[in-house]
């Protein structure tokens, strides 16, 4: 599987049926060469330009499965979100 092919799925979390978006970027080890996390960008708002940005940092050990449409996650929506100021 290619990172573009990874990037067409949907992430849905298996805890409350929730979908997150779409995964924008992954993180791996480069020494083993291992995926580490995917990255997930938070739901945009209205006006999110005037707020902090969000996105769901999903460890690779809490990926359900990857279908072909979709990645089952379970995660805790407050321990993978984060908040970066821009």
């Amino acid at each position: 599987m290619t990172f573009l092919e990874l990037r067409e799925k949907e992430v849905i979390n298996c805890k409350d049926c929730r979908r997150l978006g779409y995964v924008a970027d992954i993180e791996f080890d480069p020494c083993s060469g291992q995926i580490k996390a995917i990255i997930v960008p938070g739901q945009g708002k209205l006006f999110a330009c005037f707020g902090p940005a969000t996105e769901y940092y999903i460890r690779f050990c809490d990926i359900v499965r990857i279908g072909p449409d979709i990645i089952l996650v379970d995660i805790c929506d407050k321990e993978s979100q984060k908040v970066y100021d821009k």
